[in-house]
């Protein structure tokens, strides 16, 4: 009936650190089947709007399914071409959160999936990172100033986390880095279970599946950067 979904603990932290709240204009930039999007969808009650976008047409037909079952009427879905899709030069600073749950090489989540670290069948691990750092290129124009763009993954591997957040800041000095006990206290309340500036779970440590999170705010005022 849609009353209750199952959700691993660290993807829930994740959607909490978005910080969206009742009335605020989220993009949830790498929707997939929906599952943070619901929790986002939750913590905004309904009000305001929650855009869930994915280039795979199908995990969002899936993802709708979920928002009708769950009773969720604050949210639209978006097929994208690629992360440079025309519609976000469209919406240019329209967002007041943008989540970026990028694709990844998983290994977080190999706790649960044991036999995935043998079954490698997808991009491999540079392209993966050329990947994440095209999409966090393209989602930060949707941010307005003084907004919040979160860039999430499921690996516990530092190119794609600490090296990927790097890169971004030198990329975009109009960002800084928001530091995750100011974030987790503003969005969670109390300390965080991990030291500095972002989010890094691990299942030996927290019993979560591994995630990584890198919060950034668009400081600088003005239009948000052109095409690449």
């Amino acid at each position: 009936e849609g009353l209750v979904e199952v959700q691993d603990e660290g993807s829930q932290i994740l959607a909490e650190l978005v910080g969206a709240r009742p009335g605020d204009r989220v993009a949830d930039f790498c929707a997939g089947a929906g599952g943070k999007t619901l929790a986002i969808a939750a913590a905004m009650r309904n009000k305001g709007t929650l855009v869930a976008t994915d280039t795979l047409p199908g995990r969002l037909e899936r993802a709708r399914l979920r928002f009708r079952r769950a009773g969720v009427h604050n949210v639209t879905t978006r097929s994208l071409s690629s992360a440079r899709d025309k519609w976000v030069k469209g919406h240019r600073g329209d967002f007041d959160r943008v989540l970026v749950d990028a694709p990844c090489s998983g290994v977080g989540a190999w706790r649960r999936n044991p036999d995935a670290r043998w079954n490698r069948l997808g991009p491999d691990l540079a392209e993966l990172i050329a990947l994440q750092a095209d999409i966090l290129d393209s989602a930060e124009r949707l941010v307005r100033p003084g907004g919040r763009l979160v860039y999430a993954t499921c690996s516990l591997l530092p190119e794609e986390n600490e090296a990927q957040a790097e890169r971004f800041l030198a990329a975009h000095p109009e960002f800084r880095l928001c530091p995750l006990p100011a974030v987790w206290a503003e969005t969670l309340g109390g300390p965080p279970p991990v030291e500095g500036t972002c989010l890094r779970l691990t299942p030996a440590r927290h019993g979560t599946d591994g995630f990584f999170a890198a919060i950034f705010e668009r400081v600088a005022d003005g239009v948000p950067g052109e095409d690449g």
